[in-house]
């Protein structure tokens, strides 16, 4: 990692604005904009206090490159903990590319990615977890996602696991005081209290553990695998649902060979959308890698939509199709009966081992929005509401098994009355593992890994 003592400059927005951010932090900040920053009041930025905003120029010797704002925060109260500043230009690419090169040339270095981020968290302004929640309030595209990264970022994780360490800790401290009176036989860590406090702390840990499922899917959009016999109208429902002609279609059986993803917002959560190969039986060796391909998408979905023409809708063919997909408990399933338009045979349907169906015409766009409807109410946000901690990022959840397992050991333990050096081990395994979440263990491999996925200028 580079040495937080430089001061980094970066771009803290994207293309195609009327307005660019440059941010500056480090020990030199100030100084370094005051070398190319000439203030309307004639006052150096270092003269002024933080919270401060200045209208001036960025000056290339007598050069005038942009009339610009700069804000100016003093430490330890700024993003990163450090002396910074921000300026506020206009967003051509020459004029950023300019200010950020003479902010380098008077003594600046351009930031890495996720670096402002990183001072901010060796700073204690943000934990691990909560640091990692910046890179998915930025990408959240809708409702849900923007609540799950804000109640990461806001301490929700944070304080859960905080309050399960503070017990741990105590109690791993009173099994170690233990072993100093060894010879004395003096018990400090009642053992019905461990066993009540293991308990209730493995209720937890599989808790916060369980929501990763909802979690992982509204973070990284929720996977809705669109499955069915060829020319079920697969890609033409894919088309409705996103309203784009993303996917080809034809009245050729077989002409999607890939999966074809596409993304839509409903009812604000990110869904992705996977249209598949047609399942059938073939002798198309292509046909048949794309029909691999399908069911890998459906063993990875969260909810999955099985598209049936209503030409061809029987009971005991759609059960046997459902049976073919072998779906885990965990997954939902909705039946959308298709090309109601054409067809729509006499009696409906009303198969009792199906539990929901929904008849649409994907080429009219007929009862489209039941399926919608249903869609949203397929994903339980009412957690993320109500403001409970949701898990979303694989590392934290690896993490909880891991400590899931070891006050396992420690139940197992107990019960088998074993020391108290070995308890105490186990009991700070569990400490451990909730640590490297929130970042009280951490190290530099593991704090590159997590920023390197950051944008440059976060």
């Amino acid at each position: 990692m580079n040495s937080v003592n430089d001061t980094i400059v970066a771009l803290a927005t994207g293309r195609g604005g009327a307005i660019a951010v440059i941010r500056v932090s480090g020990g030199e900040a100030i100084a370094v904009v005051d070398r190319v920053f000439a203030a309307r009041s004639g006052r150096a930025l270092s003269e002024s206090g933080g919270y401060t905003v200045h209208l001036g120029e960025v000056r290339d010797g007598d050069e005038i490159v942009d009339e610009v704002l700069v804000t100016v925060f003093r430490a330890p109260h700024s993003y990163t903990g450090e002396d910074s500043a921000e300026i506020s230009c206009h967003a051509s690419p020459y004029i950023e590319n300019r200010i950020v090169q003479l902010l380098i040339a008077s003594g600046g270095r351009a930031a890495t990615a996720g670096e402002f981020t990183v001072r901010a968290f060796l700073a204690g302004k943000l934990d691990l977890a909560q640091a990692e929640a910046v890179a998915d309030l930025i990408a959240a595209g809708g409702r849900a996602q923007h609540t799950l990264a804000m109640g990461q970022l806001r301490g929700g994780v944070s304080s859960a696991l905080a309050a399960l360490r503070g017990e741990l800790t105590e109690l791993a401290a009173l099994l170690e005081l233990e072993l100093d009176f060894g010879e004395e036989e003096v018990e400090f860590a009642s053992r019905e209290r461990l066993r009540e406090l293991a308990a209730r702390i493995g209720g937890e840990l599989d808790t916060l553990a369980g929501s990763f499922a909802l979690g992982n899917a509204i973070r990284e959009g929720v996977p809705v695998a669109i499955v069915g016999r060829p020319n079920a109208g697969k890609s033409t429902l894919l088309n409705a649902l996103v309203g784009d002609d993303r996917a080809m279609v034809s009245e050729i059986a077989g002409t999607t060979r890939d999966r074809i993803e596409e993304r839509a917002v409903i009812g604000g959560v990110d869904f992705r959308f996977i249209d598949t190969a047609g399942l059938r039986a073939t002798g198309d060796l292509l046909e048949r890698m794309g029909i691999e391909r399908a069911r890998e998408a459906v063993a990875k979905a969260f909810l999955v939509l099985l598209l049936i023409d209503s030409e061809d809708f029987d009971e005991a063919d759609v059960a046997a199709q459902i049976a073919d997909l072998g779906l885990r408990s965990d997954q939902r399933l909705c039946v959308v009966v298709n090309k109601i338009d054409k067809s729509l045979r006499p009696g409906g349907f009303s198969p009792a081992m199906i539990q929901v169906v929904i008849p649409v015409s994907a080429k009219t766009g007929q009862n489209l929005d039941a399926l919608r409807e249903w869609l949203a109410a397929a994903v339980d946000t009412s957690a993320l509401e109500a403001g409970a901690a949701v898990v979303s990022g694989a590392r934290h959840y690896e993490a909880l098994i891991r400590a899931r397992e070891a006050i396992g050991r420690v139940e197992d333990g107990l019960a088998a009355e074993v020391s108290a050096d070995l308890l105490a081990e186990e009991v700070r395994e569990v400490v451990y593992h909730l640590g490297t979440i929130t970042g009280v263990i951490t190290t530099d491999e593991l704090l590159g890994t997590i920023f390197s996925k950051f944008c440059i200028g976060k």
